[in-house]
């Protein structure tokens, strides 16, 4: 028997092992479901705009009950003027910023974002979850 040989079988010894010792839950369709966070996509185009999706970031990963939630933010250059920032919260707009062309600090700018996200969070989790709010009002 050559070498190649020999390393072949031993190779298909290997994985013939690991897959019987992986568990047959697989089989039974008793697969554990794995829960994602929220998403948060990132459409800036600045240094500004980086800046601020980067400190936004920080915070959104601290957020409980994200699951389902999207946020979006998409920066556009306004010409001759500098950048429109806006936060969009399952496709609706719930926040808008003007970024000059020059730098400047953003913490203030986040901070004032992420509340707003928080408070149209929680308005869409009470709306959901409201019998009081159903689509008659009453």
């Amino acid at each position: 028997m050559s070498h190649y040989m020999s390393k072949y079988i031993c190779l298909c010894i290997m994985v013939t092992l690991s897959l019987l010792s992986t568990p047959m839950s697989y089989a039974t369709n008793e697969v554990e479901e794995v829960e994602i966070g929220g998403l948060l996509l990132d459409n800036t185009k600045s240094r500004s705009g980086h800046d601020f999706y980067f400190q936004f970031s920080q915070l959104w990963r601290d957020i409980p009950n994200t699951q389902g939630i999207n946020a979006q933010l998409i920066e556009q250059i306004v010409p001759m003027a500098g950048t429109k920032l806006s936060l969009l919260l399952n496709g609706r707009i719930i926040y808008v910023t003007y970024f000059g062309r020059r730098q400047s600090p953003v913490k203030d700018k986040v901070e004032q974002a992420i509340f707003i996200l928080i408070d149209a969070m929680a308005e869409t989790q009470y709306n959901q979850n409201s019998i009081d709010m159903a689509g008659s009002g009453w």
